[in-house]
C-alpha cells in the first residue's frame, strides 16, 4: 500500500508538472497570436492575455491524452534510471502489480476531467467566443435551441427579424409552422408573418401559405393579409446556419444529453453531439490506455539500452492512439460507423493492444 500511493503521488505531480508547462506555451503562443489578430482593433498585452486564458483551456483539454502519455514516459524513465524499478522487481512486485497505482490515478484525472473540467472548458470557451466577437465586431451566433423549437436572428443595422420554427430539416433550411417577427432600428416591432412551410433561397425565405401583420397599424388583425406564396429577404445561407451550432465541446457534458434531445425534436441530426458525448464518456478509459502504452515500451531497466529508441515508440504509440480516436470521431459524425464504436473502440483497442504487451514482457 505505501509503495502504491508512493507511485501514485509521484505520477500525479509528474502529471502536473508536464501538464502546467504546455500550459505554459500555448498561452505564450496563443498570446502572440491574438495580438497578431488584434492589435489594430487596439487589443494590449492585457486584453490578449485574458482572451488566451479563456481559450487555452479548450486545447489544453483535446491533448489532455498526449500530456498523460508523456507524463506517464517521463514517470516510468525516472523510475528506470533510478533503479526503483529493479529494487520493486526484486522485492517480489510483478510490473502488473505495479501499474495498478498510475493506471488508477490516470482514470481518476480521466473522470476529473470529464466531471468537472468539461463544463468548466465549455464555460470558458463560450466567453472567449463573446469577448473575441466584441473585439473583432463579429457576427454573433444566429440559431439557438430550445424545448420550444428552434430560433433564428437575421437582419443589419436597420432591421432585426427573429424567427421561431417548431421544427426544421437537418440543416435548418427549411422551417416548418415558422413565424417571422421584424423589429426596427430602435427595437420595435414592425411585422410579423407567420407560415405553414419557409424555405431558405439565395438572398430570401419561399414563405407557403403565409399570413402577414403589419404592427405598427392602428387594428393590425384588420390590415392582415394572406399569401400563398410570398418571400422575406434575408441573409442567412445554410453555411451560416450550420456553423451557428457550434462545436459540442462548448457545451457541459451535463448539459448534452438534453440538447441532443432538443436537435432531434427540432429536427435536426444530432450525430455528432453524441459522438462526441460518448467520446467524454470513454476519455477515462482512454487516460489509461495511455499509461499501459507508456509502460510497455519504457517501463524496463535504462541499462539495457535503446531508451531513445523506445521513448520514440512509445510517443509514436500515443500519437497513432490520438489521431485514431480522431478518425473514428470522423467516421462516427459521418455515419459511416456506429456511434458507440467510434468513441469506445480506439481507447479499447489501445488497453488490449497495451496489455497484450505488457504481458508479453512481464511473463512472455
Amino acid at each position: 500500500m505505501t509503495l502504491s500511493l508512493y507511485v501514485a503521488r509521484r505520477f500525479l505531480g509528474m502529471f502536473l508538472r508536464v501538464f502546467a508547462v504546455f500550459f505554459a506555451i500555448l498561452m505564450l503562443i496563443d498570446m502572440l497570436d491574438q495580438l497578431r489578430r488584434l492589435s489594430s482593433r487596439g487589443v494590449g498585452l492585457v486584453e490578449a492575455a485574458h482572451l488566451s486564458a479563456l481559450n487555452v483551456p479548450e486545447s489544453l483539454y483535446n491533448i489532455l491524452p498526449l500530456i498523460m502519455i508523456l507524463s506517464a514516459i517521463a514517470l516510468f524513465i525516472g523510475l528506470a534510471r533510478s533503479s526503483e524499478l529493479v529494487v520493486v522487481r526484486a522485492a517480489g512486485r510483478s510490473g502488473l502489480r505495479f501499474l495498478v497505482a498510475p493506471v488508477v490515478v490516470a482514470l481518476l484525472i480521466g473522470a476529473f476531467a470529464v466531471t468537472v473540467l468539461n463544463p468548466l472548458v465549455a464555460a470558458t470557451s463560450k466567453a472567449y467566443e463573446t469577448l473575441y466577437s466584441g473585439y473583432a465586431r463579429g457576427a454573433e451566433r444566429v440559431l439557438s435551441v430550445s424545448d420550444q423549437g428552434l430560433w433564428l436572428r437575421q437582419g443589419d443595422e436597420t432591421s432585426q427579424t427573429v424567427i421561431h420554427a417548431a421544427r426544421a430539416n437537418s440543416d435548418g433550411t427549411q422551417l416548418y409552422a415558422a413565424t417571422f417577427l421584424t423589429f426596427d432600428a430602435e427595437g420595435l416591432p414592425m411585422e410579423r408573418i407567420e407560415a405553414e412551410v419557409a424555405r431558405l433561397t439565395p438572398g430570401a425565405w419561399e414563405l407557403q401559405d403565409a399570413k402577414r401583420w403589419t404592427l405598427n397599424a392602428l387594428n393590425p388583425e384588420a390590415a392582415a393579409t394572406f399569401q400563398p406564396r410570398g418571400t422575406l429577404p434575408s441573409d442567412l445561407t445554410a453555411d451560416a446556419i450550420r456553423d451557428s451550432f457550434g462545436s459540442p465541446a462548448a457545451i457541459p457534458v451535463w448539459d448534452l444529453p438534453a440538447y441532443i434531445a432538443g436537435l432531434e425534436r427540432a429536427g435536426f441530426s444530432a450525430r455528432s453531439h453524441q459522438v462526441w458525448l460518448q467520446m467524454q464518456l470513454a476519455l477515462p478509459l482512454l487516460m489509461g490506455a495511455m499509461v499501459l502504452i507508456a509502460a510497455g515500451f519504457t517501463m524496463r531497466h535504462a541499462r539495457f539500452g535503446k531508451t531513445g529508441i523506445y521513448v520514440l515508440m512509445a510517443i509514436l504509440g500515443g500519437f497513432a492512439i490520438f489521431f485514431l480516436r480522431n478518425f473514428g470521431q470522423v467516421l462516427g459524425e459521418n455515419g459511416q460507423v456506429p456511434v458507440m464504436a467510434a468513441a469506445w473502440a480506439p481507447p479499447l483497442a489501445a488497453a488490449l493492444f497495451a496489455l497484450g504487451l505488457l504481458l508479453h514482457l512481464e511473463d512472455g
